[in-house]
């Protein structure tokens, strides 16, 4: 599967990208001494280890050009036929933060009371979670992903987007890193269901909730779980 075009596309909001008629030299790789390659690789690894899901987040106020830029790294993600089926909402207003947390604990007490399978339960317990949220109040920011089934043409009528789960997946993990690369932390919410928030922030039919985000600092107390990461040789194998 080859998910789609790399780089950028001139659009406007709401527009679906114009196919390219032509195709224009590559000027933006850049390539290194096979040394530098393997040190740019562990020094990326290094770093991106360090981090960690949090669920206590600082009040403390976070600059709003930190995440356009965060955001604007997950906007050059990949995506199928670069039709970038992807919508960020951000949210500061403690009104709206108030109606996101009510509306997920809502759906989390009857998740963890009725719907979740005792497997999934069993899966979550040694990390801790129940149907509060508090953080979704206290963090500074909080970035509703949707994905765009489907996008429209001048005219009205629909395209269809491809990959649209593989696509916005790709965008969210690139926001993740950018924002851990930026000095933020994040936590990965996704009460079920979560129609909830095409409600609360107004999206179309044709946007599916996919993630919400936290973002913030962490408190000075804050503990995480202590886990560990499976290594290469589960993960991974050469050929």
């Amino acid at each position: 599967m080859e998910i789609g075009w790399e780089g950028s596309s001139s659009r406007t909001e709401g527009s679906v990208p114009a196919v390219p008629s032509s195709f224009v030299p590559l000027t933006s790789y850049r390539s290194y001494p096979e040394e530098e390659m393997i040190r740019r690789a562990q020094d990326f690894y290094s770093d991106i280890k360090r981090r960690r899901t949090i669920r206590t987040f600082a009040d403390r106020s976070v600059p709003r050009e930190v995440i356009e830029d965060c955001l604007r790294a997950a906007g050059t993600a990949p995506s199928g036929a670069n039709l970038q089926p992807w919508h960020f909402v951000v949210v500061t207003d403690p009104n709206v933060k108030q109606q996101i947390r009510e509306a997920a604990e809502r759906e989390e007490r009857a998740f963890y009371a009725e719907r979740a399978p005792v497997e999934w339960l069993e899966a979550l317990a040694h990390l801790g979670t129940d149907e509060h949220k508090p953080y979704l109040e206290t963090a500074p920011y909080l970035i509703a992903i949707f994905a765009k089934r489907y996008g429209e043409r001048e005219d009205g009528s629909r395209v269809t987007h491809y990959y649209v789960n593989e696509s916005v997946g790709l965008a969210a993990g690139f926001l993740i890193a950018a924002l851990h690369h930026a000095g933020l932390a994040t936590l990965t919410h996704t009460p079920s269901p979560m129609g909830f928030l095409n409600e609360v922030l107004d999206r179309p039919a044709s946007e599916k909730p996919f993630l919400l985000l936290v973002v913030g600092y962490p408190t000075p107390d804050t503990r995480v779980p202590d886990i560990s990461k499976k290594p290469l040789a589960e993960i991974a194998e050469f050929r």
